[in-house]
């Protein structure tokens, strides 16, 4: 009997009936083992002996590692099955570890679909764990658990906020920055001329182009209008351009573009769109066998495999015709792609998303059929066009409009692109060069410029992708990790920085700028890379990581502990930073958590005292009461503090015989009491009952016998 451990259950069914009863199939659930939290720091690294990890078995993973060991013992062999990454490489390594197999000799399978063809494809070339994998595994672990413990206990003593990692802290950062572009935008004021022509017995909007051959901006109401009296009542048709175009069909999907297309389509958030795809590459009951639909869904890389393309090629004959064939495009290097895996395809062209529906989710149907017709129109040609473009002219102002039909739909036969307009003729109307047409329509409208919008999930993951930071399997974790840290909102997939979030942000770029740019982020994934190229050494990457860290890891301990970051819940409104209470030489204040980039103090607050609200309301303003203390006096002011200036006194209870303790006498004009306060020009007597009673005394001296 043999044993394959795979990473999911549900593999294990399908896996089991292509093998056969020779073979039990057994899930680990993912990470088995983590670094410890011992040690120094409790880094579960001994930094001084070469970053030598201490591993140990998660907690909810000990009853699979027990049951595991069990089954190692009634079987003749052990051949690891774990997912084709990274991650899954360095899992077979821990499980070698604890099961006690032989690292050098397990066998080690690796597949990218879930079929009969390529798990017996496996079977008949199994491979030894790649330590370089696991290697970078394991590098990119320490340093996370280095940046991450540090950096945590180091904010939460200050802001109450943990950092969110390595490539958490970049995202964040340009999640930030891009907000506060949108925070700082002015808008600028813009005119649009609208007109239209009649022709056919047909109204048609024309586009403004130029006036006397020049581009035309227009900035104000004036300038507008003055152009408007210009436009005449006929325009003529000057000169007709027509031209073929050729819209080329999109590469077959990557993680991330899947990602993006899922939200643009279906609004799927990136988190539940790696979960479907899971599922369908895991396998789904179809016709009463267990099969995997899609192929491993973390991947960089657009390659075809070349028995999918000629499978491919014959069924897009067959089904739409020879005139459809396009060509298997070049694979485009981008940024740190490693092209370990193929494109997420799916793995049979017969199996069209209309003959499996009635086994699917609607989740699962919308995803699946959005990746099998978007990898058969990455084989297919392109949509042909022809684009005729009239040009009129009328007082030396040019106009133009297009009209376009379809020469041939190619590749949108089956994949229609989202962003195109559909508003194709069958013919185009019979315009003639020297025709005058009458202007039916003409008006100014006045425009502003718009921000930009916030990031969605796709856009971010796009960028993550561009800058080279994070990894296919990271993506939608590293989104999902700011969402619970409430970095940032998520809502609906569009991504807002919190307060908590911005201020985050803000200290770790004061303090700690290489570990959130995305330049130093991107190099280092690159230097993960060539760990697992054997073109670099673990211990070289992290020597020259570490120490450089620890050195700024320490100074600026020694500089944050001096100084207060409690978050006030306002934005700076010079730069737009945070706003923080702040420990001055007269006391504490509120600054920008930005300084010394940004020196603003608020004003009328350079006095800050602890305020626990008491339940009350203003009877000034409506705000909220607060109880306060000054050097061990309590008073209550009102929380909208300078912008009102009402506070009282705090009751004192009465003593055993109903007078006050600190009662110097009765008030003469409200029945209240006087009590000795202490004003800028010395001690004197004040009501109780101030402010609503304003009376108060000296305190006379006494005199020397």
């Amino acid at each position: 009997m043999k044993l394959v451990i795979v990473e999911s259950p549900a593999k294990c069914i399908t896996i089991k009936r292509y093998l056969g009863d020779n073979y039990i199939v057994k899930a680990s659930l993912g990470h088995i083992r983590d670094l410890a939290t011992s040690g120094k720091d409790g880094l579960g690294v001994d930094v001084n002996n070469d970053f030598s990890p201490t591993y140990i078995v998660n907690k909810d993973k000990q009853h699979i590692v027990k049951d595991l060991k069990k089954t190692v013992q009634q079987c003749d062999e052990v051949i690891l099955a774990t997912d084709p990454d990274r991650e899954g490489e360095a899992i077979a390594w821990h499980l070698a570890q604890v099961l006690d197999l032989d690292v050098d000799t397990t066998k080690r399978l690796e597949f990218h679909e879930i079929t009969r063809e390529s798990i017996n494809e496996a079977m008949g070339s199994p491979r030894t764990i790649n330590k370089n994998l696991v290697f970078s595994q394991e590098t990119r672990r320490i340093i996370d658990r280095i940046i991450g413990f540090k950096l945590s206990t180091l904010l939460f003593k200050k802001i109450r906020s943990r950092s969110g990692g390595r490539v958490q802290s970049a995202t964040l950062k340009m999640i930030k920055d891009h907000d506060e572009d949108i925070e700082k935008f002015v808008p600028e004021e813009y005119w649009n001329i609208n007109t239209k022509i009649s022709a056919f017995n047909q109204a048609y909007a024309v586009s403004l182009i130029s006036d006397h051959g020049n581009d035309i901006q227009l900035s104000n109401s004036e300038q507008a209008h003055e152009l408007l009296a210009r436009i005449p009542e006929t325009l003529t048709i000057e000169k007709i351009d027509k031209k073929v175009r050729v819209s080329e069909s999109k590469e077959p999907f990557i993680t991330s573009t899947l990602q993006q297309e899922a939200f643009s389509r279906l609004k799927f958030k990136t988190k539940k769109t790696q979960l479907i795809a899971q599922q369908l590459y895991e396998g789904i009951e179809v016709e009463g066998e267990h099969v995997g639909l899609i192929t491993y869904m973390r991947t960089d890389s657009t390659r075809l495999s070349p028995s999918f393309v000629a499978r491919a090629v014959a069924y897009i004959t067959e089904r739409f015709g020879k005139e459809y064939l396009g060509h298997t495009k070049k694979i485009k290097k981008v940024g740190n792609m490693q092209d370990a895996h193929e494109a997420i395809r799916p793995t049979s062209n017969h199996r069209t998303p209309e003959s499996i529906r009635k086994y699917l989710t609607n989740d699962q149907y919308n995803l699946y059929r959005l990746i099998y017709n978007r990898t058969l129109a990455s084989l297919m040609q392109g949509r042909k066009d022809e684009v005729m473009t009239v040009h009129l002219v009328g007082n030396d102002i040019e106009f133009k409009i297009d009209f376009t039909r379809t020469l041939f739909p190619g590749y949108e036969a089956i994949y229609k692109d989202e962003d195109k307009i559909d508003n194709y003729l069958e013919r185009f109307p019979d315009f003639a060069i020297g025709t005058k047409v009458p202007v039916v329509e003409k008006s100014a409208e006045q425009k502003f410029t718009q921000p930009p919008t916030h990031y969605s999930e796709a856009k971010i993951v796009k960028l993550m992708e561009e800058v080279g930071i994070g990894r296919p399997s990271t993506y939608a974790s590293t989104i999902d990790t700011l969402r619970k840290r409430k970095y940032i909102d998520n809502e609906n997939g569009i991504l807002i920085t919190t307060k908590k979030g911005k201020l985050t942000a803000t200290v770790l770029n004061k303090y700690f700028p290489e570990i959130v740019d995305t330049k130093y982020t991107a190099l280092m994934e690159t230097k993960l890379d060539n760990i697992e190229d054997g073109n670099q050494s673990r211990s070289k990457i992290l020597n020259d990581f570490y120490y450089p860290f620890i050195d700024l890891f320490n100074k600026v301990s020694q500089v944050m502990y001096k100084e207060s970051f409690e978050p006030t819940g306002e934005d700076c409104p010079v730069c737009g930073a945070p706003l923080v209470i702040k420990d001055g030489k007269n006391g504490q204040f509120i600054g920008c958590s930005d300084f010394p980039t940004c020196k603003y103090v608020k004003k009328d607050e350079t006095k800050v005292s602890k305020a626990t609200p008491i339940g009350e309301k203003c009877p000034q303003c409506g705000g909220e009461l607060l109880l306060r203390d000054n050097k061990g006096s309590p008073f209550i002011s009102c929380g909208n503090f300078p912008k009102c200036r009402y506070t009282r006194t705090v009751a004192t209870p009465l003593d055993e015989q109903g007078n006050h303790p600190n009662k110097v006498k009765d008030c003469p004009d409200c029945g209240g009491y006087l009590v000795k306060k202490k004003g800028r020009y010395g001690y004197f007597l004040g009501c109780v009952n101030y402010p609503d009673c304003k009376h108060m005394e000296k305190i006379m001296a006494k005199k020397r016998k």
